[in-house]
């Protein structure tokens, strides 16, 4: 509010109203205080562009000492204490200064008008930080609002990106031709198939309006999902999770390492040959890794990343965590916070 680039305005219009005001209410007669219009007008302006502009040059110092989006009360407490500190030197150099220099008063003289205009100052400094505490508080409100409509329409995208991966013809066509030889083989397995094909469902329908889930349920998803491709890829495809129970408590963005196990299967060759190796890990650093060997397909259908990137915005809105993406020629792994709810 206070580097507002129409502020000297304000001040001149404030300024204005608070000595009408004076007038109005006869305050220089009332304490027998002589002193010409003039002179009183611009004792208010002085003090009222010194406190705003003493305001201006402190906010900087006070928001690097107290950051307000870390510390909002501690920064606008210490704020207002030092705008107290700049209204009461603001009215006693300008009520000295017109005192010696234009009205040569004696030490007593200052008593009363001094104490209007502590009196003033510390109105006008209480008006200022009232005003800016409401701004303040409607851009934090703005902002909430925005990121909530933002995450909104990222968990939307990425709950239809999750159950897109999973209901497209690819995936349909691919299980369905498993179910199928299975069916025909009188393979017992294939009950098993059709369970574990139910669960993956069963858990994205239940998960799609929920920010976090806990990492147990994450993963007691995952071992249905894998199941799957590993009847896709019975001798090209190893996934290793090896999580800790102590994280189980943990929480993570819904469907995260679905997507980013997908996303290995993607880009990459699965063979008997060339076993594409994944590992789900957590380290005492409470991060998740997802880690998979390199092995880059010829021709892959070009990516958008939307996978990656909505894991990562929604980290971003939903706890302001930021995800690690490393890639080496050997490995890519992509690093999730493990969040702990009180």
């Amino acid at each position: 509010m206070f580097t507002h680039p129409y502020r000297y305005l304000f001040i001149v219009l404030l300024s204005a109203y608070a000595y009408i005001n004076t007038v109005l209410c006869e305050v220089y007669r009332y304490f027998h205080i002589e002193v010409a219009w003039y002179h009183a007008l611009l004792t208010v302006v002085l003090i009222t562009w010194i406190t705003w502009e003493g305001n201006r040059l402190i906010e900087k110092g006070v928001m690097k000492r107290f950051p307000p989006q870390e510390q909002r009360i501690a920064y606008l407490a210490v704020f207002f204490a030092g705008g107290i500190g700049v209204a009461c030197i603001a009215a006693t150099l300008v009520v000295y200064g017109m005192g010696a220099l234009v009205y040569s008063y004696s030490f007593r003289q200052y008593e009363m008008p001094l104490k209007l205009n502590l009196i003033y100052a510390g109105l006008i400094n209480l008006f200022f930080h009232l005003l800016n505490m409401i701004l303040f508080f409607f851009r934090e409100y703005r902002i909430k609002y925005t990121e909530a409509e933002e995450l909104k329409r990222i968990s939307t995208q990425a709950q239809l990106q999750a159950i897109k991966s999973q209901v497209n013809p690819h995936f349909l066509f691919n299980n369905l031709n498993v179910l199928s030889g299975m069916v025909i083989k009188d393979n017992p397995g294939a009950n098993r198939f059709i369970e574990e094909f139910s669960k993956v469902y069963r858990y994205i329908l239940k998960s799609q309006d929920k920010e976090l889930v806990e990492l147990e349920k994450e993963l007691a998803f995952i071992k249905p999902y894998v199941y799957l491709l590993q009847q896709r890829y019975p001798d090209g495809l190893k996934v290793d999770i090896g999580i800790p129970e102590q994280y189980y408590d943990c929480y993570i963005i819904p469907v995260a390492l679905q997507m980013l196990i997908e996303n290995a299967i993607k880009h990459n060759v699965i063979s008997s040959s060339s076993p594409l190796h994944i590992e789900v890990l957590a380290n005492g650093g409470g991060i998740l890794t997802v880690r998979n060997n390199r092995q880059p397909r010829r021709s892959v259908e070009q990516s958008n990343r939307i996978g990656l990137n909505n894991i990562a915005k929604r980290y971003e809105l939903v706890c302001g965590r930021q995800i690690g993406i490393h890639k080496t020629q050997e490995v890519f792994e992509v690093q999730l916070p493990l969040l702990q709810l009180n």
